[in-house]
């Protein structure tokens, strides 16, 4: 991901808008700096999902709320756009239940693990949200989220996205990341499926390799909530936004 031609780009944008982000590798960087080494685990629907326990609730804060987050407010507000950088724990914009336990595969085997700092947004903030916007600032959102017990919990950026989306009746979502679409070959970068029809959206799931899975989850949630578009595209190169709008990736309408 080229952050500076992401954001250049994204100045550009018609308001009102807002822009979600992740630190997943900040996040490693740090946690292995601090020799917390991070768990990933698959659940028993085949999703991917990183062990959230208290020290890695630390460490998340940290890189996304933190780092990531300020960094990415320092470098709009230089490009002249009036950014607000915010955790979805702040204000209760991003507010959900914390999941009891979870349901993993490991070694060919079913594992329930309890005590996870895990959630899924139910809840959104849309009197912040819409003070924000109404007020000419552009909202830069990020994890963790809140439960209804008041605590921070580690959630699915896509997902949340597609619940804030659908609350704020947005009409487009572009997800950008390292790839130039849903490729259908994953060791071929030429191989990009073009447009996906949402009634079909489940029968791409079979090319879809680690958190693309929940990409995809994410953009069929979003889009049974509303959104009319969701563009997946190359976050690397110059002009991101613009040349998804323009169908340069995967379009899922």
């Amino acid at each position: 991901m080229n952050l500076d031609y992401v954001l250049e780009d994204f100045k550009d944008l018609t308001d009102p808008k807002v822009l979600v982000h992740g630190a997943s590798e900040t996040m490693n960087e740090i946690a292995e700096k601090l020799g917390e080494k991070p768990k990933i685990v698959t659940s028993v629907s085949g999703f991917e999902s990183r062990l959230t326990d208290e020290k890695a609730m630390d460490i998340m804060m940290m890189a996304y709320s933190g780092l990531v987050n300020k960094r990415i407010v320092e470098k709009l507000q230089a490009l002249g756009v009036q950014a607000v950088g915010l955790s979805g724990l702040d204000g209760r914009i991003w507010e959900g239940r914390r999941k009891d336990t979870i349901k993993i595969m490991e070694e060919g085997k079913k594992k329930v693990i309890r005590g996870d700092l895990t959630g899924k947004i139910e809840k959104v903030n849309l009197d912040l949200l819409h003070l924000l916007l109404a007020g000419g600032y552009v909202p830069v959102i990020t994890a963790p989220g809140i439960s209804y017990e008041s605590e921070a919990i580690n959630l699915d950026n896509d997902r949340a996205l597609a619940v804030m989306a659908g609350e704020l009746k947005a009409e487009k979502i572009v997800s950008l990341f390292a790839a130039p679409g849903l490729l259908k070959d994953f060791s071929d970068q030429t191989s990009v499926i073009k447009e996906i029809n949402k009634e079909n959206l489940a029968d791409y799931y079979e090319f879809a390799q680690g958190r693309m899975k929940k990409k995809l989850m994410g953009a069929g949630e979003a889009l049974a909530l509303g959104v009319k578009e969701v563009y997946l595209s190359d976050g690397r190169i110059e002009q991101p936004i613009a040349k998804a709008l323009k169908g340069e990736g995967t379009v899922i309408k």
